[in-house]
């Protein structure tokens, strides 16, 4: 049976490519904000959503951090995703044709080195699958887009040239979300649980809660703190560990955390992917 796969932004966009290598065989529902996307998943309009969570280069998502904790939902998978950025251009169009490029501010900034070699002027779009799908619509040989090698696909265009980012190491990590956690049996694959927490009010609560995971050796591979509802003094915990709920190490840690936490509620234990490259 044909799942439903919600993503932001629009069809040819990154966020689209990690949804098809994920789910190749079923059907993508493009979402207009990360809101929309979690909502399609909420309401049953998706069977699953697909969401950027952080970057190599800028860091975390901020609004996935502030939205997926108190959305009710699980995560289920994750992908790692190497952001190649490539030259598009209608058929025909070869490099020396394409006078200048547009796509979202971010991704021409990725790009600079290839820009400023080739002396191209840049067209700020809204993002870089909607400048590939204008670029398209507007037949223009002169004018060109950089996106992604699927939105070539998706619109039609011919790939003229292919990784002119500026940082190789660009990669962008999605999360599978779900109404219902999906978690793998123990030693079935290489697992990771991501939690949220707050500590409670009492001096180096923050240092004895993580000293259960030191001591019994759970590798802790992310830890984020943000604001709660603009609170200088709520600040919530976002954390990664490699392990299984039945582990009795993670076991351990986690009773540890409870007992310096006000709030502690498991997003999910998932397998865990590794960045490509």
């Amino acid at each position: 049976m044909v799942k439903l796969i919600a993503f932001q932004g629009e069809p040819g966009a990154f966020s689209h490519a990690a949804t098809h290598a994920l789910f190749p065989d079923d059907e993508p529902v493009p979402c207009t904000t990360f809101e929309d996307t979690i909502a399609a998943v909420q309401s049953g309009k998706a069977d699953y959503g697909v969401v950027p969570v952080e970057n190599s280069i800028y860091g975390r998502i901020t609004d996935i951090y502030q939205l997926l904790p108190s959305s009710g939902l699980f995560i289920t998978g994750e992908h790692f995703l190497r952001v190649e950025m490539t030259l598009l251009g209608i058929k025909g169009a070869t490099l020396s044709d394409i006078k200048s490029v547009q796509s979202l501010t971010v991704a021409l900034g990725q790009c600079r080195s290839f820009i400023r070699q080739h002396g191209l002027k840049t067209i700020n779009g809204v993002d870089t699958a909607g400048s590939a799908r204008e670029v398209a619509e507007r037949g223009d040989k002169s004018v060109g887009a950089i996106a992604s090698k699927f939105a070539a696909e998706v619109y039609g265009l011919d790939i003229l040239a292919e990784n002119i980012e500026d940082a190789a190491h660009n990669t962008t990590r999605f999360l599978v979300i779900a109404k219902a956690p999906e978690t793998p049996a123990r030693g079935s694959v290489p697992t990771r649980i991501t939690f949220v927490f707050r500590v409670r009010n009492v001096p180096a609560a923050l240092y004895k809660a993580m000293g259960g995971f030191a001591t019994n050796g759970v590798n802790m591979t992310k830890l984020e703190s943000y604001m709660l509802d603009g609170s200088f003094t709520a600040t919530q915990f976002y954390a990664d560990i490699e392990g299984h709920p039945d582990d009795r190490s993670v076991q351990l840690a986690f009773e540890e955390l409870r007992f310096f936490t006000d709030y502690f509620h498991v997003l999910g234990t998932y397998p865990a992917d590794k960045p490509q490259g």
